[in-house]
Order: structure tokens, then sequence, then C-alpha cells
């Protein structure tokens, strides 16, 4: 898919997912904003990319803080004049089982994967409405579609974003924003590799998915191929939550 021209703003691109999704980004022509708080990580996905020959700069930016966001999403207005696509990535996953979590890491998961995305929704729907068009994609999970064993908090937040995503997609849809979410089974990343050599037993086609998977399933909501999709979540979990 073609992005020539566009300008997206990720957010939880240090690494993972959310960096494949801005490597992928820009080596199809969009110039990408990189939010995150890991500022090492953020900048060496910015070498990534134009070591590629792509555009991009790094912003540090706590999604829970909520200046920090909007001058994230001024600065991708500054480099770029617009923001067609904006990818909310970021979150982290303290686990535990539900009776068993200490009131500060429920509250840390909380604010940094609902409230941090609500806020980057936020700002960036003002933006977008400006505009009268652009695409917003969410990343939830599958822990957004099923309860999973010791991951309350996270759980709790991931069922929040489709939750947001659904009502965004129903208020925002008259100004030209599509608002979708993507909910990726388990993904072979560095520390998923290190704890879930188990978990392929689990899934029909026998195996963890990539991150470049969900990264072609988050670029293809976000573009204008999937310009009649809004309000969805899109589960990608090689069949895992099928019979669940």
């Amino acid at each position: 898919m073609d992005m020539e021209g566009k300008s997206a703003f990720v957010t939880g691109a240090s690494s993972g997912i959310g960096r494949t999704v801005a490597i992928e980004l820009a080596n199809r022509g969009a110039s990408v904003l990189i939010a995150d708080i890991d500022e090492e990580g953020g900048q060496e996905t910015v070498s990534i990319i134009k070591d590629n020959g792509g555009k991009s700069q790094f912003q540090r930016t706590d999604i829970t803080n909520e200046q920090d966001v909007i001058d994230s999403i001024s600065l991708c207005h500054q480099l770029y004049n617009k923001m067609d696509i904006a990818i909310n990535n970021a979150c982290i996953l303290i686990g535990s089982k539900l009776a068993d979590y200490h009131e500060a890491d429920w509250d840390k998961v909380i604010q940094v994967n609902l409230k941090g995305t609500w806020l980057c929704m936020k700002h960036e729907i003002q933006s977008m409405k400006k505009q009268q068009f652009g695409s917003i994609v969410n990343t939830s999970s599958i822990a957004g579609q099923i309860g999973l064993n010791q991951h309350a908090a996270y759980v709790a937040s991931k069922h929040g974003i489709i939750g947001l995503t659904k009502t965004a997609a129903i208020e925002y849809g008259e100004y030209g924003i599509r608002v979708n979410a993507i909910c990726p089974g388990t993904i072979h990343t560095s520390w998923v590799g290190r704890v879930t050599k188990k978990m392929n037993n689990k899934h029909p086609l026998g195996r963890l998915g990539t991150t470049e998977e969900i990264a072609e399933a988050i670029i293809w909501l976000s573009s204008d191929k999937a310009s009649y999709v809004t309000g969805h979540s899109l589960v990608v979990d090689g069949g895992r939550t099928a019979g669940e």
C-alpha cells in the first residue's frame, strides 16, 4: 500500500510492533513522527528509517501527560503540515491476579494504556476535525476480547480501548475520521520469546505472530484501502480466540 505524501503519528515505536509499523509506514512513503518515552529506542527507530531513505523525527512523549501529547501532535503538524494517520500503540503490562494487585501497579497500567490512549485520541481528533479527515488505529489486544489469567489491569485497559474506539467512530465519522483497533494475539517480540515458548500450541496455526504481520494489518486499517471501515476491532491472532 502506497503511503506517499501521508504523515503519521506513532506512539510506542521504540521497539516491537510500534517500531515495525513506523518503519513500514516510512518505507511506503509516509513521514513519521515517533512519540515515545524511551528516547534511546525511539532515536534508534528514526535512524533505521533514515538509513532506509525515509523521513522521521523523534519526540520524547509521556502519553499520560496531556501537555506532552499536545506538543507532540503540534510538532507533527509543524513538520508535515497535517496528520493523516495516528497509531496509538504505547502500552505497558504488569501482571498479577486481580485481588493481589498493588494499587500503584493497577493505576500505572490504566494510566498508560487507557488514559494515555484517550489523551492521544482527544488531541488527534481535535486536529483531524480541522482537516476533515484522518485515520486512527488503536492497539488493543486479544485481551480486549477475552479474559487472561493474572492480567486483570491489562485486560481492563484493552477492553476499554475497544470501547473508546467504537465510541469515537460513532462520534466523529461525520468529520471524515475513521477509528479502528487492532487486536494482536501473542506476537514474537524479544521479551515474549523469553517467556512464552510454550505458547505455540495455543494457536491453531502452530506459531506466534510476527510484528510484520501486525504492521500489515495496522497499515491496511489506516490506509485508503479501508475507507469504509470504522469502529472495527480487527483480531490478528493465528486463530487463538476462535474457539473462546
